[in-house]
């Protein structure tokens, strides 16, 4: 008979889950759980997170759902790797994530996705590091959806004193980007970008 690792496959899906996370229902429901299952597997992999002193990821709690974060203690190192100078240039996708959240912000990732037409988890992600975007809200509503926005670090980074400091978007822009013919979308952003730096 096949010994199944639930503390492994729970790991595996909580880091596909990036930093949208998991909630104790979507646990049950990928993991075919009960509910106290699941919250004692939940908390078994926690405390063997934070009893091992060699890991650096933690299991946190944030707004019902569960996500992997890497421990406070590195911090240092953390911000040192998001400083040093190859984590300085942003992809052609983080761009493009990034041009999308400073003009339509508020909005969530399937919105920015619905955009872009590919997946974004990685690009929020970088941005997220960077401190270029946060978490600004939750839809209200089934699923409670992230909403990002621009940080103060985005204006500092693109020598911005406002966010009204980009430049307006034509006026057909919003069926272009409905169409997936986004680049003037981004053709505006990089110009921005180039002009204020």
């Amino acid at each position: 008979m096949e010994i199944i690792n639930w503390k492994g496959i729970l790991e595996s899906l909580l880091f596909a889950a990036g930093d949208e996370g998991l909630s104790l229902k979507q646990i049950m429901s990928v993991m075919d759980l009960e509910e106290f299952q699941a919250v004692e597997l939940v908390e078994t992999l926690k405390q063997d997170f934070e009893s091992n002193l060699d890991r650096g990821i933690v299991i946190v709690e944030l707004a019902g759902t569960y996500q992997l974060a890497t421990k406070k203690e590195n911090s240092l190192y953390l911000k040192k790797l998001v400083e040093s100078p190859g984590m300085n240039t942003l992809s052609q996708a983080a761009l493009e994530t990034l041009a999308i959240i400073s003009y339509k912000q508020p909005i969530t990732r399937l919105e920015i996705e619905d955009i872009r037409g590919v997946k974004t988890e990685r690009p929020l992600q970088t941005l997220t590091a960077k401190g270029l975007i946060k978490e600004v809200g939750r839809v209200s509503g089934a699923g409670r959806a992230r909403l990002y926005g621009t940080t103060k670090e985005f204006l500092d980074y693109f020598g911005l004193k406002d966010i009204k400091e980009l430049p307006p978007l034509p006026e057909n822009i919003e069926e272009d980007l409905e169409q997936d013919e986004a680049d003037l979308f981004f053709e505006k952003f990089q110009e921005t970008i180039e002009n204020n730096s």
